[in-house]
């Protein structure tokens, strides 16, 4: 049984979001889908709880790290606000004493058409790639995870998203709450997407701890193409990173930590 749960949670990837006003503190469309962000945390929460979890830390992990509204959490659940400014980043309070990870409301990569929002980190790159792989910030989250030797149970967000994540991780569990289409999403009700959240996370922490490990490189090869190229230029001069092109840096290690190092300083 999975009895203390990372969660960790994003905003792009919440039923119903279609464009960066939705996502942003100060916009007028910002605060019901700052409450919608909120409910299907909530339900994940619940849903845990009721399916075994006994200690369940929130990760809020989108932009300010003030997203959440605290008051709609289980009373039991802790939450991380803010940012750490530490290289694990929207996992940061990961530790080898969680039995599962679950993560919430998480979008697809740069340069996948999954989401009219989607990106790796911040608007400032084309893509970011792991062993020739578009990276996406479910999958460097997951590489944390599995550092820690953490298995991932459950990923809600954009359909492609979960399909890629079904695909890697085929025993986790994972709720789909939008499509994109063009610079456009087709969602479900808010309301289904937190009573199939709810019940997708009751199920995922019964999920046998062995068969939800994300599969760990030995060797890791990142690629970063930046739309600027004097951002490419700036990256270059971390230690050990190379410039492969005008636009391209390439950073190269066998220890995970060293890549969340660089991209620390470099994404």
């Amino acid at each position: 049984m999975m009895k203390k749960i990372f969660m960790s949670s994003d905003i792009e990837g919440t039923c119903g979001i279609a464009h960066w006003d939705e996502t942003e503190k100060g916009k007028a469309d910002y605060p019901a889908f700052s409450t919608q962000m909120s409910r299907e945390v909530a339900a994940a929460c619940e849903g845990a709880l009721q399916g075994g979890a006994e200690d369940i830390f929130v990760r809020d992990s989108h932009d300010s790290a003030r997203n959440i509204q605290p008051a709609m959490l289980p009373e039991c659940v802790s939450i991380f606000r803010g940012w750490g400014r530490d290289p694990y980043s929207m996992m940061s309070g990961i530790d080898e004493t969680f039995d599962g990870v679950i993560f919430t409301g998480y979008h697809s990569a740069a340069s996948w058409n999954g989401s009219p929002l989607s990106h790796t980190m911040n608007g400032q790159n084309n893509h970011v790639k792991v062993n020739g792989q578009v990276c996406s910030e479910l999958m460097m989250n997951s590489l944390t995870a599995a550092m820690f030797g953490v298995p991932v149970l459950m990923v809600t967000g954009d359909r492609m998203l979960c399909e890629w994540f079904h695909s890697v991780v085929p025993q986790a569990v994972t709720v789909p709450v939008s499509y994109g289409i063009g610079n456009g999403s087709v969602s479900i009700h808010p309301d289904r997407a937190v009573r199939l959240i709810r019940e997708a996370a009751e199920k995922a922490v019964a999920l046998p701890k062995e068969e939800c490990l994300f599969p760990m490189p030995k060797h890791f090869t990142v690629e970063v193409n930046y739309k600027q190229h004097y951002t490419a230029r700036s990256a270059s001069w971390y230690p050990g990173a190379r410039q492969e092109d005008s636009r391209t840096v390439i950073f190269e290690s066998d220890r995970w930590m060293d890549v969340l190092t660089f991209f620390h300083y470099c994404l």
